[in-house]
């Protein structure tokens, strides 16, 4: 943690440096089609970013390699002076910006994060998107990380939006993410950069929610959450320029962001009304003075809370008890990171070079929450003689048989913080190698090969310390009196000689030993592995006259073969698995044949500058193993794609493919346990929302109505699990645009492209609270018999309770939109450039349909319930860079929208529609702006400061049980700004 000035002179003072200094010259955002200028040196287009036009590149989306070969797909691409403009010390954190991206797991998720990174391409999921490095897949399918890759040795992101499996195999339904790393370096390169959040809590309404509650504000001004990032790299030519080595180190540090410090988090926001209208902190049933759910005895039903004063009494639980677990939560992980890699490359003789690279990655991230619990949903049994209990409470719990041995059943909700109890821990460690190694040339006149192997692996360490036990809890809470003293029955008859009495009849009342005892934490390892065999043969057949008699390039053709393997085992502690926690093992062959042809058809004719076709074919066959279970299917992908250009100003662009994403291994393999899940039961409570006749209908009988405990926190629990029996989705995307590329305004481009996006038999899992919602508003059967209700209490939480949520093939998704990208330079005389670059997306529709014939929703414009993040129809960047002509210097403002969005629960359709919100019911259009200035302090050495959401504007804040899928803290971190302006700081040495 850092310390800065606490007045808002020094956040003047630091934008007034950033206006006085400035920054670098090139587009930071870029679509790929450049302007065609035959009497000037050409600029180098973003599809062409590795040389000269004329020289063969490699094209994002396309298996063919020609000179000025150009994309009939969309792509935009993010270069790397993007990253140095936005600070990025994680590559997800500027994707996301991008108005194509929903925000995925990323540093803001703390309960229930695996402490992996990931991106969301279209809404669609993150599993849905396919990830390259250098063009070769990143990591095994299933444990793609994007903490992997070093921000600062990115040249460019290539992101192609549309399916693209025909091109690379499974998972590219949405699309491909390419990125590029600067792998080919003659000299030494260091890169810093230093930031942290600043933010002033003076959210008048909040703060008076937070002080009449009687908790603790959020301090008035706060500076936190700093993290660094250095690289250095270092690289030779060697043999006469033949050959080059390039290598790297990294590392980066971020210090953890309290929930405590922030208005937004400060306690769990609940309804104060029956309207739904107005705020107040709610919290957690399994809260600090001790709960408990009578749940046999003669006052079976009551739900009793031990007296605040400490005394061996029990009160009637009211909302006062409940425990505000918000403050202890991270907002930000702390996180360290250690990168290290090398890449290689020699041409043994001019048609023969061998090349290969080795990364690796340590990323120790801590996920921190609320202090444990004796969790409700457990049922626990306590011995009516049990020395313990007062005998008020001995009587309460068991009536008659108060004193003798017989055993009552209850919940308990007792979160001992009173004794000192640490908050919850989760160590969270990733291991990661990544190699390499291939040959490529040429073997005739146009004919070219490529031959590679992949092997990448990631180890996963888990352990999740200061969680109690419940197993250890079951044996504490059964006492007995031994000669005075409360003694453990399992002590007693030898099981467990170690359990200490655990005292949870009165606030405070846990002793040392018996936090020593519940205390224990859990282990689990996982090791997920891919290797990867690839051949290609590219061929340019124009010099052997294979073309179109009106073109004079001939045809282009790729052929191959490639191989994958894919491998996970997942292993878990004793103390994991009795907490739900399961083994898992599995792997995955593949064996894929594909080609791809691209043919010019006319060339330079009148009215046509350019028509040509691509289309390509991949054949794919699998075998699944696991533990006890094998399948195989066969899957084919295809695509065909269409581009004319009448003239050099304007081309035309059309595009369909067929792409698959085969289940993954833990789609196929992972064991069934149960989890956490934001819900809430409209069946619970003592004046239940649904009626009994809708209760029954989810299991509830006549006896429970009434009398079942509410899901804490609305926290209520799904069991999840793979399916052998998956089958791949099957997708289809189309596209059709065109690009604008003037010859009468050269520094003009612009480009429209209409995506649709279908996926069949998606693989998922239906969402709780459709279930739920389902069930209780039609009484479908099929929804209502996924509920699993406790049988003894009808709860839906703990582990007796919980909703049907495992991975099956559903419905269909569906989306289609049109993005716009759009880049302009404008001179302005001896005051030097200003650079024009845009790109927005307005999104038509985003529906699902969660099983065939049940109906369908919209989640476009919607958050919420089923829907999770928001998902506004129009987003866009805007980025404007004034180049000055003295001291090769920049400054550079970028304009984030993010359009208005309402929630899922008052809409009409019945798929969507639930208990209805007045405050929350639409979320305004949000705008951000980021500035950005640098300066080149000498050759090879530039400075940049930078603000991000300058205006320090504050998160919506919302009720807690309307923030699912990566909410934290009241709201959505990923997607809006959650924790503030961020001020940063960065150094770029090449020598």
């Amino acid at each position: 943690m850092i310390a800065t000035p606490n007045r808002k002179s020094a956040l003047l003072g630091t934008v007034g440096i950033a206006l006085a200094t400035a920054m670098l010259s090139t587009s930071a955002y870029a679509q790929s089609d450049p302007p065609d200028q035959s009497d000037q040196t050409p600029p180098v287009s973003p599809e062409t970013p590795s040389g000269e036009q004329g020289q063969e590149i490699t094209v994002t989306g396309t298996l063919i390699r020609r000179p000025n070969l150009e994309s009939n797909s969309p792509i935009t691409v993010v270069d790397n002076q993007e990253f140095q403009y936005q600070g990025s010390t994680a590559v997800e954190d500027t994707l996301n910006r991008l108005p194509q991206f929903t925000p995925d797991a990323n540093s803001n998720v703390s309960n229930g994060s695996d402490g992996t990174a990931n991106i969301n391409l279209r809404n669609l999921g993150s599993n849905r998107v396919l990830t390259l490095l250098n063009g070769k897949r990143l990591l095994p399918t299933q444990a793609t990380d994007l903490n992997f890759v070093p921000a600062s040795l990115i040249e460019r992101v290539d992101v192609l939006t549309g399916g693209a499996s025909a091109v690379y195999g499974a998972d590219a339904v949405s699309g491909v993410v390419n990125f590029i790393l600067k792998d080919d370096l003659n000299g030494a390169r260091i890169d810093a950069t230093y930031g942290f959040f600043e933010h002033h809590n003076n959210n008048g309404r909040l703060r008076d929610v937070v002080s009449s509650s009687g908790y603790e504000l959020a301090p008035g001004h706060v500076a936190d959450g700093a993290t660094y990032e250095i690289n250095a790299a270092i690289g030779t030519d060697f043999a006469d320029n033949r050959g080059n080595v390039t290598m790297f180190i990294g590392n980066r540090h971020s210090e953890p962001v309290l929930q405590s410090t922030r208005d937004v988090s400060a306690c769990a926001i609940d309804p104060a009304d029956a309207a739904n209208s107005a705020l107040r902190c709610g919290g957690s049933s399994n809260n600090q003075y001790g709960l408990f759910t009578l749940l046999t005895g003669p006052n079976q039903g009551q739900t009793l809370v031990n007296s605040k004063d400490g005394s061996k009494n029990w009160v009637p639980y009211d909302s006062s008890f409940a425990y505000n677990y918000a403050p202890t939560n991270y907002f930000q992980r702390s996180d360290n990171r250690y990168t290290a890699g090398a890449f290689a490359h020699y041409d043994v003789t001019d048609f023969l070079t061998l090349y290969g690279s080795a990364m690796f990655m340590d990323d120790h991230s801590w996920s921190q929450v609320a202090p444990s619990a004796i969790w409700q949903g457990t049922t626990f049994a306590i011995n009516c003689d049990n020395p313990l209990l007062s005998a008020s409470q001995a009587t309460t719990l068991c009536g008659t048989s108060a004193g003798t041995p017989t055993n009552a059943n209850v919940f308990i909700g007792y979160r001992p913080t009173a004794g000192g109890a640490s908050p919850r821990r989760d160590d969270l460690r990733h291991t990661d190698y990544r190699f390499t190694a291939g040959m490529r040339g040429t073997v005739a006149q146009g004919i070219s090969f490529d031959v590679s192997a992949l092997r990448s692996e990631v180890i996963f360490d888990e352990s999740y310390k200061n969680d109690i036990d419940q197993t250890r809890a079951a044996k504490a809470l059964q006492v007995v009196n031994v000669n005075g003293t409360p003694t453990c029955k399992s002590v007693i008859d030898g099981t467990d000689p170690d359990c200490a009495p655990v005292d949870v009849f009165g606030y405070g009342t846990i002793s040392d030993a018996a936090f020593d005892y519940l205390y224990v934490p859990s282990y689990t390892h996982g090791v997920n592995r891919e290797l990867v065999l690839n051949g290609t043969i590219n061929g340019d057949l124009t010099s052997y006259g294979i073309a179109s008699p009106w073109a004079t390039q001939g045809l282009g053709i790729a052929v191959g073969a490639e191989h994958r393997e894919e491998y996970l085992d997942f292993q878990a502690d004793q103390v994991a698995l009795s907490k739900g926690t399961q083994n898992a093992h599995g792997t995955i062959d593949v064996n894929e044949a594909f080609v791809e042809l691209d043919l010019p058809i006319v060339q330079d004719a009148p009215f046509i500058h350019a028509l040509g076709i691509d289309g390509g074919f991949r054949y794919s066959g699998y075998t699944n193993k696991g533990s006890g279970s094998e399948s195989h299917y066969e899957a084919s992908t295809y695509k065909i794609e269409l581009n004319y250009a009448p003239t050099r100003d304007i081309r035309f662009r059309a595009s369909y493919n067929r792409a698959i994403r085969a289940p993954n291994i833990a789609e196929l393999f992972q064991a069934q346990g149960v989890g956490n899940v934001t819900a809430s039961d409209p069946c619970a409570g003592a004046n239940p929302a649904a009626s009994l006749q809708a209760c029954q209908a989810s299991g509830v009988t006549q006896a429970q109505y009434g009398s079942i405990p509410e899901c804490p926190a609305q926290v209520c629990v799904q069991q999840y699990g793979g399916n052998p029996d998956l089958e791949p989705e099957k997708a289809d995307t189309y596209t059709v645009g065109t690009v604008f590329t003037p010859s009468f305004a050269p520094s003009l481009s612009l480009s429209v492209d209409y995506y649709n996006i279908k996926v069949d038999g998606y693989i998922s899992s239906i969402d709780p609270s459709l279930i739920i919602k389902q069930c209780i508003n039609s009484g479908n059967a099929f929804f209502c018999d996924l509920f699993h209700r406790d049988p003894q209490s009808g709860v839906l939480f703990g582990t007796d309770g919980y909703v049907v949520a495992t991975t099956q093939n559903t419905g269909y998704l569906k989306t289609d939109g049109i993005d716009i990208n759009a880049s302009y330079t404008l001179g302005i005389g001896n005051m030097g450039k200003l650079n024009f670059d845009m790109v927005g997306s307005y999104m038509l529709h985003q529906i699902t349909e969660p099983l065939p014939g049940l109906g369908t929703y919209d989640c476009v414009g919607l958050y919420g319930p089923s829907c999770g993040q928001p998902n506004p129809h129009w987003r866009h960047t805007l980025r404007t860079t004034w180049q000055m002509p003295w001291a090769h210097a920049t400054l550079s403002l970028n304009w984030r929208h993010k359009g208005a969005v309402e929630l899922t629960n008052n809409q009409d359709n019945s798929l969507l529609s639930g208990t209805n919100y007045i405050y929350g019911d639409t979320i305004k259009a949000y705008d951000y702006f980021d500035l950005v200035a640098s300066v080149r302090m000498r050759k090879g050495v530039s400075l940049r400061m930078g603000v991000n959401n300058l205006f320090d504007r504050d998160p919506p804040a919302l009720y807690e049980g309307l923030n699912s899928s990566f909410g934290n803290g009241n709201t959505f971190p990923g997607f809006y700004d959650a924790l503030g302006r961020r001020i940063f700081v960065g150094l770029t040495a090449e020598f």
